[in-house]
């Protein structure tokens, strides 16, 4: 099985949980306030033994010129890598669903059930009206297809970044 198809049917319900905790965070997102990056930045620092000649108000003004600047920096480099992880996410998980929806109507409406809707094998049975046996050979078809999607989308990629 491709390796990127059997993450995508063990870590699916984990995925999507991540992508919308994403979506929240980046809708109510406020970044660090001024107190934080400033407490972050009096943090004190031994570069070894030296006789102090500074006092808090150098430390007050040094901090005071660029907590700003550095909180704004911070603040834009969270919120992109909360960005560039949704969109990541968002990827993954609609290129499973597109190869979902290429499988025929049963084998689609049996995984479906069990990786997104997080059936139980027991209820599968009863909604598909098919015994346990019948819906393994379902699934197994249905990872058989999906692995081979998955393998030629790699392949198609491979082929892109070598020419």
């Amino acid at each position: 099985m491709n390796r990127q198809l059997e993450k995508m049917l063990k870590n699916y319900p984990a995925m999507v949980r991540e992508r919308d905790s994403l979506a929240h965070q980046i809708a109510h997102f406020k970044g660090l306030t001024a107190e934080e990056v400033i407490e972050s930045m009096y943090t004190p620092r031994m570069d070894g033994e030296r006789v102090q000649t500074s006092n808090i108000s150098d430390k007050t003004a040094q901090i005071a010129m660029t907590y700003q600047e550095r909180m704004d920096r911070i603040n834009r480099e969270w919120y992109e890598h909360l960005e560039k992880r949704m969109m990541y996410l968002s990827a993954e998980l609609d290129s499973f669903e597109s190869a979902l929806n290429t499988l025929p109507e049963r084998q689609a409406a049996i995984m479906k059930d069990m990786i997104i809707g997080g059936v139980t094998w027991d209820a599968l049975c009863v909604i598909h009206h098919l015994s346990r046996t019948m819906i393994a050979k379902y699934r197994r078809r249905a990872i058989e297809r999906l692995s081979e999607i998955y393998d030629q989308n790699e392949q198609i990629a491979a082929d892109y970044l070598l020419s």
